[in-house]
């Protein structure tokens, strides 16, 4: 017999290992080299970036962990959007992040598994597969992996929860070594120093700042999935506000850590061309380079974990509320795993489509340059535009707390929001108008649904 009801089976390691590992991927590994690109070599505007950038994710964190004390029903931003501006309102957030949001970055982030497994198998047998970026090895892989991920979390959700702990832990090591390492080696040869007092006189450095804030806004986006999972939290109202304010000062602690040791293990110029890897050979040998790239697979393996989890209960999250098509089918649930079995094949489906858009777009170049957008990055436009009306809300509805909860998080995190659609726009051009052409017709196909399924219920 199915039961329509998600239980309490995760606990507050889970929620924080979640907020973790969702958020620290790939992206802080080579984000390094990037910032240094960006601030032209400047250590320690690349420093102020990441803090600048972690600041707005911790705004934003606070105020929706306020919310998550208020609010709590199953879907994370769908019931503070409900609870604040209104049940069509809350569909309409559903949808995007259901058909757009999640399986657009699960789609990446299973190509970026795959990528990273076999850049690291070639480190250990050269020539094992021609291409193992792009070639046709790498997309096999990456359809593997996004079946895979897509049955440990239909089938077995527990192992799945104790997958992301696992994996979140294994991604800290080489992080955590290489800033501390780093920078005790890198203040031993006076590198450090060197890399930190060097000046840049060239370029003005608010722009220089600018562009880089802009890269450490990629790479702290993901966050608020994890409040995907309050139905599943025990103790939610209590634990979710924990998980994201310590998921958040963790994630911040790590990135500037790493970032720090790196700056510690080569020359600026070095970092610039050949990426943080060299960091890690001169600090630990050769050896270590490889196994880097073990590491970097296993992060993104983790983070698909966490991501597929979210895009699993997307659906169910919409049917939950009888809205979006088929409510009765995708609203329910495994009465042996718990799991919306239905809303998980509906997210690998998703996922798969977005992962076939962004090989035509960034790895095939199928649409030429005004579709040919990155759907791993524009998304978040729309994801900080639909926090802005929410905020707002709970700033008026939010009468049981004080000054600092009511008004002056929330105002920080829409000051930091804004900030974030600016930095996609500036950072995409043209680019945006072709993303918001597919959104627009994403959102008609989530309208029409609805008016159909509501007009036969």
């Amino acid at each position: 017999m199915t039961e329509n009801k998600l239980t309490k089976k995760y606990g507050l390691p889970t929620a924080i290992a979640m907020v973790v590992g969702i958020v620290i991927g790939s992206g802080v590994f080579f984000k390094a080299q990037t910032i240094l690109e960006m601030t032209g070599g400047d250590v320690l505007l690349g420093v102020l970036a990441w803090l600048v950038g972690g600041a707005i994710m911790v705004v934003c964190a606070l105020a929706f962990a306020t919310m998550a004390t208020k609010y709590e029903k199953v879907g994370g931003i769908v019931d503070y959007a409900e609870a604040t501006v209104g049940e069509n309102y809350a569909y309409f957030t559903g949808w995007f992040l259901t058909t757009i949001y999640y399986p657009s970055m699960t789609g990446v982030l299973a190509w970026l598994s795959a990528r990273y497994t076999l850049v690291f198998v070639c480190s250990i047998s050269p020539g094992f597969v021609e291409n193992p970026v792009t070639g046709p090895e790498c997309m096999a892989l990456t359809l593997m992996m996004l079946v895979g991920s897509y049955a440990v979390n239909a089938l077995s959700p527990k192992l799945a929860g104790h997958f992301q702990v696992s994996t979140t832990v294994i991604k800290l090591i080489p992080l955590v070594l290489m800033g501390v390492v780093g920078l005790i080696v890198g203040l031993a040869n006076g590198t450090t120093v060197q890399n930190f007092t060097a000046v840049h006189t060239e370029v003005g450095r608010m722009p220089l700042l600018l562009g880089a804030v802009v890269s450490t806004a990629f790479a702290y986006e993901g966050w608020i999935i994890a409040t995907g999972i309050n139905a599943e939290l025990k103790n939610a109202k209590r634990n979710l506000p924990i998980a994201l304010a310590l998921g958040a000062v963790v994630i911040i602690s790590i990135c500037v850590l790493y970032y720090v040791g790196v700056a510690g293990g080569a020359t600026t110029a070095e970092l610039i061309e050949k990426g943080a890897t060299v960091a890690f050979t001169n600090v630990f040998g050769g050896v270590f380079g490889n196994i880097l790239n073990l590491f970097v697979a296993i992060s993104c393996i983790g983070t698909l974990n966490g991501l597929m989890l979210a895009s699993a209960r997307g659906m169910y999250a919409l049917a939950a509320r009888g809205r979006g098509p088929a409510p009765t089918v995708f609203g329910s649930v495994d009465g042996e795993t718990n799991v919306p079995t239905n809303s998980a094949i509906a997210g690998l489906f998703f996922a798969a489509f977005w992962f076939f858009y962004f090989y035509g777009s960034q790895l095939a170049g199928w649409f030429g340059g005004f579709f040919g957008f990155d759907s791993s990055e524009l998304p978040i436009i729309t994801i900080y535009a639909f926090y802005l009306p929410v905020l707002v809300r709970f700033m008026i509805k939010g009468t049981e707390f004080g000054f600092c909860r009511r008004f002056l998080l929330p105002a920080l995190a829409i000051c930091g929001s804004l900030f974030m659609i600016y930095a996609a726009v500036a950072a995409h051009g043209v680019q945006v108008f072709a993303y918001l052409i597919v959104f627009a017709v994403f959102a008609a196909a989530g309208l029409i649904f609805d008016a159909v399924c509501r007009k036969r219920g």
